[in-house]
């Protein structure tokens, strides 16, 4: 990090910075309000466009890259959001701590596809995981995944169609929702040849 990204977190992180030890979503809010759980949100451009444009939900985005808190809490300062706060450990390691039943939302926008098939015991969107994240989300939640590589969208959505408590609210892959932005990272892929593919499943 150079020195103005240092100066951002120093000054911003304790208005918008949750400590970990998080075992309410709600608790770092200044409001009761639905809370929208963003995992790893990459330098903050979707979250902070989502969370602009959907200012009656709360944001939790958590990601362990400091530059992107940086440029998460700088966004968040430069457009007056209210509704986001940041954390920066382990996405499991929190989830686990929350309530049941204590989510509005979990998003999962291009997390890591590990396409070594040795690694992909490390993905985020694997059967233990996703029962966890789904025990969090309250009867109507959604469950908004993401990603750019075509063999990690496959699995994703057979594990997703597999969990006996989510309902694919499309038939296969979602068509791209308006409300996720654009990021100059998903850009990239799409000169890469590599289309964004999405997937939305309920908790009934």
């Amino acid at each position: 990090m150079g020195p103005h990204q240092r100066e951002t977190i120093e000054r911003l992180w304790p208005r918008f910075g949750v400590p970990p030890g998080l075992a309410d979503p709600a608790a770092p809010f200044d409001r009761p309000a639905p809370v929208v759980l963003e995992i790893g949100f990459g330098m903050g451009e979707a979250t902070a466009a989502m969370a602009e444009a959907d200012p009656d939900r709360n944001y939790l985005a958590i990601d362990v890259h400091t530059p992107g808190v940086a440029a998460l809490l700088a966004r968040v300062e430069e457009r007056g959001l209210t509704n986001v706060r940041i954390a920066t450990e382990d996405a499991i390691v929190l989830v686990r701590r929350l309530p049941p039943q204590s989510l509005a939302a979990v998003h999962a926008f291009f997390p890591d596809p590990w396409p070594k098939v040795r690694h992909h015991k490390r993905r985020l969107i694997q059967p233990v995981h996703v029962a966890l994240l789904r025990s969090r989300l309250t009867p109507g939640g959604t469950l908004h995944c993401a990603t750019d590589w075509p063999e990690y969208a496959d699995a994703m959505l057979e594990t997703l169609t597999s969990d006996p408590g989510l309902v694919n609210a499309h038939d296969g892959y979602a068509p791209r929702p308006a409300h996720r932005p654009v990021t100059r990272f998903e850009r990239r892929a799409q000169v890469a040849g590599r289309p964004a593919r999405d997937l939305v499943f309920h908790r009934p």
